[in-house]
Order: structure tokens, then C-alpha cells, then sequence
């Protein structure tokens, strides 16, 4: 197999370019995917707010007869800083069955599988129903805004007609009660950062001071760590659990099923264990205090404090929710302000899960696909303003025991040689399959 075609040498060649964001700098691995995608026999086009944060379109035309269709990955990783590494992180070496190195699963390892597949149908002569649209981003990492923000606003007509489009971050099995699930995302939570200016009482710092403002910051921050915010049920996460206990048997089924009783699925949660955390992010609006600033002087106790905190929201909630619900557990007197909001896609968009279900079971019969929420965000919510649905869907079969979330972002994340393969074949199937209903 040429090299153009291999995603397994191609995710090695990915990976050796270091797109540790910040600060990014994707020109070289942008440069690099453009050669080889016009070496292929592609035209590319390159588009940039910041010449050394670029980001790469190119299209395989197709016959009209379906609208066009959208690929789409981020280029850029977070840091490898105070992670201890198994393997060189840079390196791209293969061992024990697996690539090693940062953004094999996040996400240089789905975009090999996505350019090898666009690659074969070129190099096959195959005409798709609608144009195959590939565009590969920088800055997901950080705000996206060198990267889908800025093709979104300033060259969205490059995408006119798409309604549906591919990306992270699903189609990965996921073994549960015996059983093999493959999530696919349809939907995410929306980013909401707040600011809590926490105010108090000064003073000499040897004497005595009660209730002051590092006090009531304690109390808060206990609050926040002991105290879930109320459980919401979404129409995506009630489909996603009914999917869940539709494959597994008595009595995990039932189990799982109490999950959409908010009466007991904190409960359920709790005693799920680590699968529970799968589900408590998806259920909740959350919320995790990440920056705290104050006090100038050791001998002096600060009258003010401000705190700031990453929350969540589930789609379709306001800002001012999530607010209200951090105040009725807060225990004390603090005013919250929003910082950054960003609103994820809107309505979801099933049309197209059908079809990549039947596409997951062709090439595993023991694939149960589940519509998913994922508890972060990605580049969806930039392409959802242009009115295109996001289906996380770069399928890889992970062996019993991997755990995709854990190894995302974090030291020796891997994928196996084999999720490769596995991943490209039902890409191209999906290539094969769309527009013909």
C-alpha cells in the first residue's frame, strides 16, 4: 500500500509535527497535507487569519445528485507539560499494536483516516452522489478563532448546500455490560464561563478576621465539590439512554433506565461507578472553579476575591440558568457575571443516524450505535451557524479496557493500528452510501 494510502504511516508523519496549541503554528503539517493531497491529484486552498495558523479546503467533486458533504478536523494538540510518557509523544512510534503519540486519538488520527479515504476514492476514479468536502482547522484547542470560527464567518460560501458533516468525536465501541456500543455525537454542551467577585472584610493578617472573603470562597468551593446542580433530561440524552438499556440484559437494562427518573439518577450515577461518570456530565449543567485571584500581601487579609469558573450548559439552556442554579447551593453572598458564552448548535438533526448505524453494524454485527452528548464542545458549534448538523463519527474499534475519554488529552494516548483500517473502510462505505436514499 503506497504511503498515500496508508493512515498508519500518515498518522506517524502527523504526529512528528509538534502543533502543541498554544501556541499552534500548523503551517508545516497544513504544508504538508497539502502536498500530499495535490500529489493526489486534489486542489487545495488555503485560508488564514494568521499565516502561521492556517487552515486547508479542498473538495472531490461529485455528481449532483446529492447535496455535498462535509469532513472536517482540527490539526492542532494540547501540551504534553508534567506528563509522565511511556513513549516519546512526539515520535509516532509503534508498539504494542498501537501509534503512540499526542493527537493519535484527538484528533491527527481521525483526519489520517478521513484524508486516506478521501485519498482511495480519488485514486479509484469514484464519483460520490454529493461534492466530498474536506476542511482541516487549526486552533480547536484553544477558541477555534484562527481556525472554524474564522472559515465560518469570512468564507462560509464555501460550504453552501452542506447539511450534514463529519468530525469528532465518536464512533468509537465502548464496552459496557458485556456488550459493545459505539457512540455517535450528535450534540454537545455549550461553553460558559463565569467570574465570582467574592468580597469581605480586610485586615492585619495576625490578627483573628471571621467571614471574610477567602472564607466565603471556602464555603463556596465546598459547596460546589459537595453539591450536584439538578438533572435535566435533554431529548438527545433520553434517546441515548434508552439505547443503552435496550442492549444490555436484566437487570443493567433496568439500571440504566432510572437514569431518566430525576428522583434517582444521581442515585444510579453514584452507583455506576465510572461508567456513571459517562452520564453525569450529559444530565447536568456543570460547573468547576479553574482560576482563583487575590491578596497582595502575606500580612494582609484580602477584601476581595475573584474566582473564575468553567460551566457547561446542556443545549438549549441560557446562561441565567445555570446561574440560579449555582445560587441556590452557594451559601453565601457572591455575585456571578458570564465572561464568554458560546452557543452550541441548536435543534439536532437525526436524518443521517440511521444510516451511519447500519454502516457501524455492516463492518462490526456486534455494534449497538447510541446517539451521543458530548459534556465538552468542538468546531460543531461554528459549522451549526451555517445550518449543518455534526455527527461525531471517525469509527475506530477499541479493545476491551481501552477508555477513549481517558486517553484524550492525556499521557500515552494511543490508538490501535487496526481502529485505522477499521475507521478508513467505513468512511468509504459512508462515501458509498450517501445520497442514495
Amino acid at each position: 500500500m503506497s504511503f498515500h494510502q496508508n493512515p498508519v504511516a500518515l498518522l506517524q508523519k502527523l504526529i512528528r509535527f509538534n502543533t502543541v496549541n498554544p501556541p499552534g503554528d500548523e503551517a508545516g503539517c497544513i504544508d504538508f497535507i497539502k502536498n500530499l493531497l495535490e500529489e493526489a491529484g486534489f486542489e487545495t486552498t488555503i485560508l488564514a487569519k494568521n499565516p502561521k495558523r492556517p487552515n486547508l479546503v479542498t473538495r472531490l467533486p461529485g455528481t449532483g445528485e446529492a447535496p455535498p458533504f462535509l469532513l472536517y478536523g482540527h490539526i492542532d494538540v494540547v501540551t504534553v507539560g508534567n506528563q509522565e510518557w511511556q513513549y516519546p509523544p512526539f515520535e509516532g512510534l509503534i508498539r504494542e499494536g498501537f501509534v503512540w503519540g499526542r493527537g493519535a486519538l484527538d484528533m491527527k488520527g481521525p483526519l489520517a483516516m478521513m484524508l486516506t479515504a478521501l485519498i482511495r476514492c480519488q485514486t479509484n476514479g469514484y464519483k460520490p452522489k454529493g461534492d466530498l468536502i474536506l476542511a482541516v482547522v487549526c486552533d480547536e484547542e484553544d477558541e477555534g478563532l484562527y481556525g472554524a470560527d474564522f472559515l465560518t464567518e469570512e468564507h462560509g460560501d464555501l460550504f453552501e448546500g452542506v447539511r450534514y458533516a463529519i468530525g469528532e468525536i465518536g464512533g468509537f465501541s465502548m464496552h459496557v455490560s458485556g456488550q459493545r456500543f459505539y457512540p455517535i455525537m450528535v450534540a454537545e454542551k455549550q461553553k460558559c464561563t463565569l467570574k465570582a467577585t467574592i468580597k469581605g472584610p480586610s485586615g492585619h493578617g495576625s490578627l483573628p478576621l471571621r467571614n471574610g472573603a477567602m472564607a466565603k470562597l471556602g464555603i463556596l468551593l465546598n459547596n460546589l465539590n459537595s453539591q450536584k446542580l439538578p438533572i435535566h433530561i435533554t431529548p438527545v440524552v433520553k434517546r441515548m439512554i434508552e439505547g443503552f438499556a435496550s442492549g444490555m440484559s436484566f437487570p443493567a437494562n433496568i439500571i440504566v433506565k432510572q437514569l431518566l427518573n430525576p428522583f434517582l439518577a444521581d442515585l444510579v450515577i453514584d452507583l455506576l461507578g465510572d461508567n456513571g461518570k459517562f452520564f453525569e456530565s450529559v444530565l447536568h449543567h456543570t460547573v468547576n472553579a479553574t482560576i482563583v485571584s487575590g491578596g497582595d500581601k502575606i500580612n494582609v487579609v484580602p477584601d476581595q476575591i475573584t474566582l473564575e469558573l468553567d460551566g457547561r450548559l446542556l443545549p438549549g439552556a441560557h446562561p441565567s440558568e445555570l446561574i440560579r442554579e449555582i445560587n441556590r447551593i452557594k451559601g453565601t453572598d457572591i455575585d456571578f457575571e458570564v465572561t464568554t458564552y458560546i452557543p452550541g448548535p441548536g435543534e439536532v438533526d437525526l436524518a443521517l443516524f440511521p444510516l451511519l448505524a447500519s454502516i457501524l453494524k455492516e463492518f462490526d454485527q456486534k455494534a449497538i450505535p447510541v446517539p451521543f452528548l458530548i459534556g465538552g464542545a468542538t468546531d460543531a458549534r461554528y459549522f451549526s451557524k451555517l445550518g449543518i448538523q455534526t455527527y461525531g463519527f471517525t469509527p475506530m474499534i477499541l479493545p476491551q479496557g481501552m477508555d477513549f475519554s481517558k486517553l484524550v488529552h492525556a499521557a500515552n494516548e494511543r490508538i490501535p493500528v487496526e481502529a485505522l483500517e477499521f475507521g478508513v473502510n467505513t468512511i468509504c462505505q459512508l462515501f458509498n452510501k450517501y445520497g442514495l436514499n
